[in-house]
């Protein structure tokens, strides 16, 4: 007969010793293990080939050592006295009572969970779904009602079902937004060094009880390194948050439990009457949360350009003062091509990015907050439901949430998605949301195209087309190359809190940060490339005879190779409302997409005789119309990812074959959109 070791844990008043002695009956004696003054009481029973010794652990609430009862039971845990731990909960009771649950999760524990109560959670109108709130919590959960002994066969089957089964990881089920995962990966990769500390306690549960500030366990560090770490972590997260670490992390526990329970209690009656619930009664509303989504979003979008004009004018007039001051300074005919490097490649180039670096921060600024109030969690649960019918789940939406920043980070974030179809149908389509590269086209589009009252819509619409455009790739090939089952996933819903100055300027400045270096290397380098191909080679001095400044101007960009190259792929852009300039730019793109600003700005700048007459939107202005102004975001929007994007794609997914197919859906869906769109356009026009 085989043997299986089983603790029973809950909370005080769970049932969980009714529901030990249903199991039990009188073959129960108090164990005395050493230095332990709390009873914890064991029985036998047996079960089909199993005999089955349990464990009946004090009731606690949660796994800390603020009380002896805590220590004993996770000490007994941790030390691995029990092939399964049975969590016994009070279901009428539900959300305080799985605060329990996420930390026995996270010690990587075979679980078993027990909703003991059932019948008085149904009289109080709660009703479960417990296949996918199972499926969530990666636990088999059995209803009982202790008293009554209603449901003993069916825990003794799923113990003895837990106990033979291959077990899954569940240490990163509860997850504590970037800050804290941030420090966790850090004391994660110094508790290597601690062989004895993480051969007896899960890792993951070690780093976070350190950051927790754990006495029990921080006295057992020996590593200097790892204490000074641990010190710098919590220093900082408390920084950030102005409050203790371990506040931070139960709020973000209650928040996957609120989560949880939301999407899988149907019908309830019981709910946690505080403000939280309160505004989510509201944000999270079947009917109105989608729309308070958008409306956000657009007060976000109109901000960034409303505000963000004065700033934006400001560093405009500072390049052009500066292209004019060169200009004016300049010996006459000395050393042409460094006056031409200086003015049109690097200020033209360069400074044409840096322009708009004010959009790009108060875009950020309002992310930013909306993130650390809570709210966009809140927005990965709405975009869940629609998720959902895309044959995705909203665990999907987080990383195109961080695509809103940049696509590398938030393809490398698709590791958290367990299924690998569901992987892969996030990288493919995580391109299509606007990263803040593209920010930078959509600033220098919209303001030159567009009237005030304008800007903000169109940046909002081009955003929502791009999510939109997302979620229907996203269907179509769950429906095609990636069918299969949808992994269930709980959406924390952390408690709302007002953010601390500190916190926000923080995001804000890292990612505007890696704008700037971005701007100061990669595009410096490519903007000086594409100046040289944009000024070299020259005509013959005799085929410029007889023409006025702008005409040789216009005649010397024609010949240059970027010109030719330019003029060669125009009939292919002619459809969409491209010209052979576009098409210069949309190339430098395609390895860093601001640099399809520098591209414009060095081309108009290489063709204007007259430096810093008007600014590179008021070239665009008289060069094209609203609608290929449109056109140039919807096409940019969609079209191939960056060099650095498709890196990350090949490096993901172990295969060129992703890479090369993203790059060419990609495209061949900008070019056939942009050409409805166009030649729709023409005709209403």
């Amino acid at each position: 007969m085989k043997r299986i070791r089983v603790a029973l844990a809950g909370n005080p008043n769970s049932g969980k010793t009714t529901i030990f002695n249903m199991l039990t009956g009188a073959k129960q004696r108090v164990a005395n293990y050493p230095g332990v003054t709390v009873e914890i009481k064991e029985g036998k029973c047996t079960h089909g080939d199993y005999e089955m010794i349990l464990a009946d652990l004090p009731g606690t609430y949660s796994l800390a050592a603020y009380s002896e009862e805590e220590l004993i039971a996770r000490n007994f845990i941790n030390e691995r006295k029990c092939d399964v731990v049975v969590h016994v909960i009070d279901s009428a009771n539900i959300e305080r009572n799985l605060y329990l649950t996420t930390q026995l999760l996270e010690m990587n524990v075979p679980l078993v969970l027990v909703f003991n109560m059932a019948d008085i959670a149904k009289q109080k109108g709660l009703i479960f779904d417990t296949e996918k709130l199972s499926q969530l919590l990666h636990a088999p959960i059995v209803s009982a009602v202790g008293r009554k002994e209603k449901g003993r066969d069916e825990l003794l089957d799923a113990i003895a079902k837990t106990a033979g089964a291959e077990h899954r990881d569940t240490s990163q089920l509860v997850r504590y937004g970037t800050d804290i995962e941030e420090e966790l990966s850090k004391i994660e990769t110094l508790l290597e060094n601690e062989r004895g500390l993480i051969e007896k306690y899960a890792k993951r549960w070690t780093a976070v009880k350190l950051l927790e500030q754990d006495e029990e366990i921080f006295s057992k560090i020996t590593n200097d390194d790892l204490k000074k770490a641990v010190g710098e972590s919590v220093a900082h997260i408390e920084s950030i948050y102005k409050d203790r670490p371990d506040i931070v992390i139960a709020d973000r526990r209650y928040g996957f439990i609120s989560g949880a329970c939301s999407e899988t209690i149907k019908t309830t009656v019981e709910a946690r009457h505080n403000i939280s619930d309160s505004i989510d009664a509201v944000v999270i509303h079947r009917v109105f949360g989608l729309p308070i989504f958008l409306l956000l979003m657009y007060v976000v979008f109109f901000l960034t350009f409303k505000l963000g004009a004065y700033p934006m004018a400001g560093l405009e007039w500072l390049f052009d003062s500066a292209a004019g001051g060169i200009e004016q300074v300049w010996p006459v005919g000395h050393m042409l091509w460094l006056k031409s490097l200086l003015i049109d490649g690097i200020i033209a180039g360069v400074g044409g990015v840096i322009v708009f670096l004010p959009n790009i921060l108060l875009l950020f600024l309002g992310i930013a907050f909306l993130e650390d109030t809570g709210y966009m969690a809140r927005a990965a649960f709405i975009m869940d439901r629609i998720m959902h019918k895309m044959g995705l789940h909203g665990k999907s939406f987080i990383p195109m949430l961080i695509g809103f920043g940049c696509s590398v980070p938030a393809i490398m974030a698709t590791r958290i998605l367990e299924n690998r179809r569901n992987r892969l149908t996030t990288i493919m389509v995580i391109p299509l949301f606007s990263c803040g590269a593209k920010l930078t086209i959509y600033a220098l589009i919209i303001p030159a195209f567009f009237p005030a009252y304008m800007q903000g819509p169109m940046l909002w619409i081009i955003y929502i087309i791009g999510i939109v455009l997302a979620v229907i790739a996203a269907r179509v090939l769950r429906n095609t190359l990636f069918r299969g089952e949808t992994m269930p996933f709980v959406m924390e819903l952390p408690p709302y809190r007002m953010p601390t100055l500190r916190a926000i300027a923080i995001h804000m400045w890292q990612r505007a940060w890696m704008y700037l270096k971005k701007a100061g290397t990669i595009i410096l380098g490519i903007s000086v490339i594409l100046w040289a191909l944009s000024s070299y080679p020259k005509p013959a001095p005799e085929s410029l005879e007889g023409l006025s400044a702008e005409q040789v101007g216009q005649a010397e960009l024609e010949y240059s190779a970027i010109g030719r190259f330019g003029k060669a792929i125009e009939p292919v852009l002619k459809p969409i409302g491209f010209d052979w300039k576009i098409g210069t730019a949309l190339i430098g793109a395609t390895a860093v997409k601001e640099v399809f600003v520098s591209q414009l700005g060095i081309v108009y700048s290489v063709d204007d005789t007259e430096a810093g007459s008007a600014t590179l939107g008021d070239k665009l202005k008289k060069a094209y119309t609203p609608l290929t102004g449109f056109c140039i975001m919807l096409f940019c929007l969609i079209y191939a990812p960056c060099t650095a994007t498709l890196a990350i794609t090949r490096v993901e997914t172990q295969s060129w074959r992703w890479p090369i197919l993203q790059f060419a859906y990609l495209t061949a869906l900008a070019y056939l959109l942009t050409l409805v769109t166009y030649q729709i356009g023409r005709l209403m026009i």
